[in-house]
C-alpha cells in the first residue's frame, strides 16, 4: 500500500526564474548610481545657494569679525563740581579683565575659566556662566569677568595670553567720589549696564559693557555726563588681539556739571546733624535758597560710600546694604516721609486766614484741651490735648507758642468758640497748594510723595470718610499726614518768598569739555500758593515771634533775624510714645535768603534736637557771609 502511495505521488521540479539580461542589469545599476549623483549635486547646490544667498550676509559678517573688529571707544565721562569750584567726582584709570566669547573655543572654555578662577579668585562656574550668557547675546562683545584688578594681576594675565585665548586686560575709567558718604545721596554712582537697561538703551548707542548712572545726579544727568562714544576698526589675530588700527573715530567727552551745593556748608550740615541726632536711625537736613529754589546743602543719614560701586562692590557688601533695615541707599531727605507735627501749622494757619475761618484778630482760648464727641464710641469723649493751657491766643501768638487747640479749631472747628473749621478736604487742598502730597520735581530719582488725607482718601483706605478726630490731627500735622524734608523746605520757602512754590534744583550749570556754558539754571515757579501776601506776612511774623519770645528761642542768634517753627510728631502706642523732631525756618526775616529744614526720626522734640542743629547751620552761613 505504501508503495502504491509512493508511486502515485509525482515529483515536480521547482520553476526557475527567467534569466536576466546582464546588459540590462548593468544599465539599471548605472542609472541608479547616476540618480544618486544628481540628487547629491542638487542637495549641494541648494545648500550652496542657502549659504551664499540666504545666509551670505551672516557668514560674511562672521568671517569679517574673525579678522575685522569694530571696537567702541568710551567717551570720557563728565566731571562734577560744587558751586565754589571744588571737584567732587573725577575719572581714574582701572584694569578690567574681560573675555571675548568668539575668540574662546568652546572646548577650551572650562580650562580657561579654571585658570582665570585661580588668578582672579573668582568662581569658575560664575565665569563660565557669564561667558555662556554673552555668547547668547553677542559673542563679539567682551564680557567683564572682574573690574578694578590690581596691576600685578593684570601683568600675570598678559604674560599668559597664549594659554588664555579670548582673555583681555582692558584699561577703563572708573569714577572716584572724592567726598564719599558726605555727597553719596546727591551724586549717586555708576555701574555696568544690565540686560534690561541694555534692551531699552541699545538704540541710543549703548553697548553691553557700558557704564551708566544708577542713582543720584549720575542717573538724572546720564545723557549730559556720558558724551558720545567713538569707535575703532581694527584687524585682530586668531586670538582676538589687536594687530592694526584701520580707522578711528574719536569720542566726544561728556559735559561737566556745576552743582548749587556748597561743599563747605554741606560738611557743616553733616556735622551738625550727626552731633544732634542721638538715637535716631534717620535724619535729614536741607538748606535752600528761598528766592531761587537752589539746594545749597542736603544731607541724609544713614549714608553709604558710593566708591564701593566704582571699585566693584562684593556680594557680601551689596547684601549688607540691601538687608540693612535703615535702608541706607534711600535718600531720607527726599525718599522718606514722616508726620510733620507742628511745622504743618504753617499750612493750617495760611488756609484758615485765606478761607476766612480766622482773622489776624481772632482769639481762641486754649484751656489745654478740646473735648469733642467720639464718633466711634459716643460714651467716651474724644480729648484733643494741647501741650499746655496757653490761654487766649490770636493766630500770631498761636504760631509762636505752637498751640494745638488753636490750629485744631481752625482745622476741625470749635462750636463753643464759634469757629466752624476748614474740614479735611479744604485742608488737603491747601496742603497740595504748598506742594505736599506730590513730588517736588527735584533733579534726583527716588522722591516720595508723602500722604495728605482727604475724605476720598479715607474712603479708599477704610471705606468711610474722615472722622472729626482725623481732621483735628491733620490740622497739627499728625495722624495720616506725612511729608518729606524736601517738601517741607520748599513749602517754607513759599511762605518766606511771598507765595511762590519753587522747583528745587541741584545742577546750576552744564559746561562742555572746553569750559563753555551750554545750559544755566533759571528759577522755576511751580505755582503760586494762592494765599494773600498779608496773610503770609502774618505767618512769617508768628514764626519770628516764636524765635524771639516763643518756643524756638534756641535759634535766636545775635545779628541774624531768624524766623522758625518746630514740630514734635508723636507716634507709637500710648504707653511707649516716640517723637519725630522737626525744625523749619528762614533768615534774614526782613529779606529771606535761605531756608533750613532739619528732621530727626527719634527725638525729644524739635526744640531739643532739630532746632540746635539748625542754629549751627544758620551761624556758619551768616558768619562766613560777614567774613
Amino acid at each position: 500500500m505504501w508503495g502504491i502511495l509512493r508511486r502515485d505521488r509525482r515529483w515536480k521540479p521547482k520553476k526557475r526564474p527567467a534569466p536576466v539580461n546582464p546588459a540590462l542589469r548593468t544599465r539599471l545599476k548605472f542609472r541608479a548610481f547616476q540618480g544618486v549623483i544628481i540628487l547629491g549635486f542638487l542637495v549641494l547646490a541648494v545648500q550652496l545657494w542657502k549659504l551664499q544667498v540666504v545666509m551670505g550676509d551672516y557668514y560674511r559678517t562672521l568671517a569679517d569679525n574673525n579678522r575685522l573688529r569694530l571696537i567702541p571707544v568710551p567717551a570720557p565721562r563728565g566731571v562734577i563740581y560744587d558751586a565754589r569750584g571744588n571737584l567732587l567726582v573725577r575719572n581714574i584709570p582701572s584694569f578690567s579683565v574681560t573675555v571675548m566669547p568668539a575668540d574662546l573655543p568652546r572646548d577650551r572654555q572650562s580650562e580657561v575659566a579654571g585658570r582665570l578662577a585661580r588668578i582672579l579668585n573668582v568662581s569658575a562656574a560664575e565665569i563660565s556662566q557669564k561667558i555662556d550668557e554673552r555668547r547668547r547675546q553677542d559673542p563679539f562683545s567682551p564680557v567683564a569677568i572682574k573690574d578694578n584688578v590690581d596691576q600685578k594681576t593684570a601683568f600675570v594675565i598678559e604674560e599668559n595670553q597664549e594659554s588664555l585665548p579670548g582673555v583681555q586686560v582692558q584699561v577703563q575709567a572708573i569714577r572716584q567720589y572724592l567726598e564719599g558718604p558726605l555727597m553719596a545721596h546727591i551724586l549717586g554712582f555708576t555701574g555696568r549696564i544690565d540686560a534690561e537697561e541694555y534692551a531699552q538703551l541699545r538704540q541710543e548707542g549703548y553697548y553691553l559693557n557700558d557704564q551708566l548712572g544708577k542713582q543720584g545726579i549720575e542717573a538724572s544727568y546720564e545723557r549730559e555726563l556720558r558724551g558720545k562714544p567713538g569707535r575703532e576698526e581694527v584687524v585682530v589675530d586668531a586670538s582676538g588681539r589687536k594687530v592694526e588700527v584701520l580707522q578711528r573715530e574719536d569720542p566726544v567727552p561728556g559735559n561737566n556739571l556745576v552743582l548749587s551745593i556748597d561743599l563747605e556748608l554741606q560738611r557743616v550740615v553733616y556735622q551738625a546733624l550727626k552731633a544732634t541726632m542721638g538715637r535716631s536711625d534717620h535724619a535729614a537736613a536741607v538748606v535752600v535758597n528761598a528766592k531761587t529754589g537752589e539746594i545749597l546743602a542736603m544731607v541724609a543719614i544713614p549714608d553709604y560710600d558710593n566708591n564701593l560701586f566704582s571699585t566693584g562692590i562684593g556680594t557680601r557688601e551689596w547684601e549688607a546694604l540691601l538687608e540693612d533695615p535703615r535702608r541706607p541707599l534711600v535718600n531720607a531727605a527726599i525718599g522718606g516721609a514722616w508726620a510733620p507735627g507742628s511745622t504743618f501749622k504753617l499750612v493750617t494757619g495760611a488756609a484758615g486766614l485765606q478761607e476766612g475761618i480766622v482773622t489776624a484778630n481772632t482769639v481762641i482760648y486754649s484751656p489745654g484741651y478740646i473735648r469733642i464727641t467720639n464718633e466711634v464710641n459716643p460714651a467716651v469723649p474724644f480729648i484733643f490735648r494741647d501741650w499746655a493751657a496757653l490761654g487766649a491766643l490770636n493766630l500770631r501768638r498761636a504760631l509762636a507758642m505752637s498751640s494745638n487747640v488753636y490750629f485744631g479749631c481752625v482745622a476741625g472747628g470749635c462750636p463753643d468758640q464759634r469757629i466752624r473749621g476748614l474740614g479735611i478736604d479744604r485742608l488737603a487742598e491747601y496742603a497740595h497748594r504748598f506742594g505736599f502730597g506730590e513730588k517736588t520735581g527735584i533733579d534726583l530719582p527716588g522722591e516720595a510723595e508723602g500722604t495728605i488725607p482727604s475724605n476720598d482718601w479715607y474712603r479708599k483706605v477704610r471705606g468711610e470718610p474722615a472722622y472729626l478726630g482725623d481732621v483735628y490731627n491733620a490740622g497739627i500735622g499728625q495722624g495720616e499726614v506725612t511729608v518729606t524734608p524736601m517738601q517741607l523746605a520748599m513749602a517754607t520757602a513759599a511762605v518766606a518768598n511771598g507765595g511762590k512754590l519753587l522747583k528745587p534744583q541741584l545742577v546750576r550749570e552744564i559746561k562742555d569739555a572746553e569750559g563753555r556754558t551750554v545750559w544755566r539754571f533759571e528759577p522755576v515757579v511751580r505755582r503760586e500758593v494762592g494765599v494773600r501776601p498779608e496773610y503770609l506776612e502774618l505767618i512769617r511774623a508768628g514764626m519770628r515771634d516764636g524765635v524771639t519770645s516763643g518756643i524756638v528761642t534756641v535759634v535766636n542768634i545775635p545779628g541774624v533775624a531768624v524766623a522758625g517753627k518746630t514740630g514734635t510728631a508723636e507716634w507709637g502706642p500710648i504707653n511707649a510714645r516716640r517723637y519725630h523732631g522737626w525744625f523749619t525756618g528762614f533768615a534774614p526775616y526782613d529779606d529771606p535768603e535761605i531756608v533750613v529744614t532739619v528732621f530727626h526720626e527719634l527725638s525729644q522734640g524739635g526744640s531739643f534736637t532739630a532746632a540746635p542743629a539748625a542754629r549751627q547751620i544758620f551761624e556758619f552761613y551768616f558768619s562766613r557771609k560777614r567774613g
